[in-house]
């Protein structure tokens, strides 16, 4: 690493600088979500087993509105909407069977929830595409360089040219054990994040079911 900063190239130094910026915004993303997800998980859990244990429609919405979570704010959604639907002056957007409109509201309020979880996503799929070729452009950089030393110095030998580009291959070793983590961070969460997109279909379905058995109201 040391022969590689030595060689004089500022544009190899930019590249490892980058790279480490890069390693780090993917662990800081990784963990982030990391934490989310378990809290998540945890709030869904506890706000499910409240809303399903409720004795009736009235005591489901309490559990709602004291709940936290994905699925406590879909619920919280839905009995927003009842709300409204039940108001005297429903405005345009509330015009229609209260059917359509309920399921139409809890659609966009799950497409919602889905776009704040891919928050991040094209972050780490960015890094996990491009990091290689950082890595590499930096390895060339650097062996063009440790060339051009060597050429000046008029030695040849394996020992003097296996040296240089030895170190300048590092870089490309760097930008893999960059886009590695990344690329693992992506499909770790693009997996859960269709899980929980279905978790929060499947509820939504039984919230429709229930409020057309209490005929749209709360």
């Amino acid at each position: 690493m040391n022969t590689l900063f030595a060689i004089g190239s500022p544009v190899v130094a930019a590249t490892l600088a980058a790279l480490l910026l890069l390693s780090v915004t993917t662990w800081s993303i990784g963990l982030y979500k990391l934490w989310r997800l378990f809290q998540g998980s945890r709030q869904d859990h506890v706000f499910s087993a409240s809303f399903w244990a409720a004795r009736d429609w009235q005591a489901a919405e309490t559990a709602s509105r004291q709940g936290q979570g994905n699925l406590a704010r879909l619920a919280q959604s839905g009995f927003s909407e009842l709300d409204e639907l039940a108001a005297p002056q429903a405005g345009l957007l509330h015009l229609g069977s209260p059917q359509e409109v309920l399921e139409r509201q809890m659609r966009q309020e799950v497409q919602n929830i889905q776009r704040y979880h891919e928050r991040g996503l094209a972050e780490l799929a960015t890094i996990g595409s491009t990091a290689p070729f950082v890595g590499l452009f930096g390895t060339v950089w650097g062996i063009m360089h440790a060339l051009q030393d060597i050429g000046h110095s008029g030695a040849a030998s394996l020992d003097v040219v296996a040296g240089p580009i030895g170190e300048a291959l590092v870089a490309t070793a760097i930008g893999i054990a960059t886009a590695l983590p990344a690329v693992l961070f992506y499909n770790f969460y693009l997996r859960r994040l269709r899980v929980q997109m279905t978790g929060l279909d499947n509820f939504a379905h039984d919230f429709l079911r229930l409020a057309a058995k209490h005929d749209f109201r709360r």
